[in-house]
């Protein structure tokens, strides 16, 4: 019976002390496990559904505690989403924010606690380290990248009908926009033109307004944007014209953002994706850099002299495309 008492004492000793270990790791940010709370901007996003998705099983592997949250693009969710972290005990909180001036605050809170905060796109004041891409670069990449193709196909005699597909209402895509246009003006030949200017984020909206696009001027030939919505919602929009395998071949479609269905659309036959530029690599790629970045943060590594830590970028074609989809 003692025996069999102290079996019994010894198991919730040990349940006890394992309990005990799990919640200092998580809270105090040990070496071996971080808690880390995660809120981005909308996951029906299917880049960053992707990406999350890889994130959450390197996180899972590492043996972290983490949540991964979207706010649907509301601020004041997204407030509540951080406060929350704050109060479960993190040791980083990682933001890609809805509107960055507005989590401003709560993310000031977050650092007055001694929680490291990480802002995903954004260079915000009141974070450790901002992970952010020079929004500018990037269009002014997508820009050069469309000028390679329109070289290609178009000369100044038959100029490329040309549709830039962005989002104004947001900073960060406005940017890429803008960028896209100075890309396009310092690269081509004098051989294109914009005929119109339509948002175009999630791709249901793209395909409607490239259709209505497409209506007013029959000789739209060349789409770029500034996000894997305004390439599904075109080429979606091209096959419903054309049939695929019938899109003529100086018909193109260059944009950002790195999801499946890109990818899958750049190396089928018969569609008109012809380049996207993209961010560290496939959906595997972005992850791994992010839990890079988690890991120096957490590591104390000083950012003070330069927060803003910018991110790579570069062309993905059907030369390096099969690289690219085993990290997918």
């Amino acid at each position: 019976m003692k025996k069999r008492m102290l079996a019994v004492i010894l198991s919730i000793m040990m349940v006890a002390a394992m309990l005990a270990g799990c919640n200092a790791g998580s809270r105090s940010g040990g070496e071996d496990s971080h808690k880390v709370g995660i809120t981005i901007q909308n996951l029906s996003n299917a880049y960053w559904a992707g990406v999350m998705g890889k994130l959450g099983g390197l996180l899972d592997e590492k043996g972290w505690d983490y949540t991964i949250v979207d706010c649907k693009d509301n601020s004041g969710t997204q407030i509540s989403q951080i406060e929350n972290f704050m109060i479960s005990g993190c040791d980083l909180i990682m933001v890609h924010a809805s509107d960055a001036v507005a989590v401003e605050g709560v993310c000031k809170e977050a650092m007055e606690r001694g929680i490291k905060v990480m802002c995903w796109d954004d260079p915000m004041e009141n974070t450790t380290a901002n992970w952010v891409l020079d929004n500018k670069v990037l269009g002014e990449e997508i820009g050069k990248t469309a000028a390679e193709f329109i070289n290609e196909h178009f000369t100044p005699e038959n100029k490329a009908q040309v549709t830039v597909i962005g989002y104004p209402s947001t900073k960060v895509l406005k940017d890429r926009a803008d960028g896209i246009k100075e890309g396009l003006e310092a690269n081509c030949e004098d051989n294109y033109e914009i005929i119109a200017e339509v948002d175009g984020l999630e791709a249901p909206e793209a395909q409607t307004n490239v259709e209505s696009v497409m209506s007013a001027h029959p000789d739209a030939n060349v789409f770029v944007g500034v996000c894997a919505g305004a390439m599904i919602g075109s080429n979606e929009a091209l096959l419903a014209e054309f049939g695929r395998g019938n899109i003529p071949d100086y018909y193109g479609i260059i944009t950002t953002d790195v999801t499946q269905q890109q990818l899958d659309s750049l190396k089928a036959d018969g569609e008109a994706v012809r380049a996207i530029v993209g961010f560290e690599g496939s959906n595997l790629d972005t992850a791994k850099a992010c839990v890079e970045m988690f890991e120096r943060i957490l590591s104390g590594e000083d950012f003070k002299s330069d927060r803003n830590v910018i991110r790579e970028i570069g062309p993905i074609t059907r030369d390096n495309i099969d690289e690219i989809l085993e990290g997918m």
